[in-house]
């Protein structure tokens, strides 16, 4: 059985989202391999130590995809009709969840 939402993200769509989360604002230029995020706006109470125009997100090409890879993306009928399985969480929820996770996590080893 494949279990899937039968939707799909870029992860430049997950990181924005993950960003916004924290209330932080970021911005992207340049394209490609040469692609980066800046901050352009947060809460400099809750983030003493990020600045304005700081780098976040630069692209290395060691984790592009191969470029075969166009669409990924799961099938799961079989597990809809056999199973009567339906995705209950939204990709707002699992990131929500995924960075309360980590923020836990960091308030716990720091």
């Amino acid at each position: 059985f494949i279990i899937a939402t039968e939707k799909q993200y870029t992860v430049k769509f997950f990181v924005e989202k993950c960003f916004e989360y924290l209330g932080i604002k970021i911005s992207w230029s340049g394209k490609g391999i040469n692609e980066k995020a800046k901050i352009k706006n947060f809460d400099k109470n809750k983030y003493p130590n990020l600045k304005k125009g700081m780098v976040v997100i630069k692209i290395d090409k060691k984790y592009f995809r191969p470029n075969e890879v166009d669409n990924l993306i799961g099938n799961s009928s079989k597990a809809r009709k056999l199973l009567k399985w339906r995705p209950k969480t939204s990709i707002n929820k699992l990131i929500s969840e995924m960075m309360d996770y980590d923020l836990n996590l960091y308030k716990k080893i720091n």
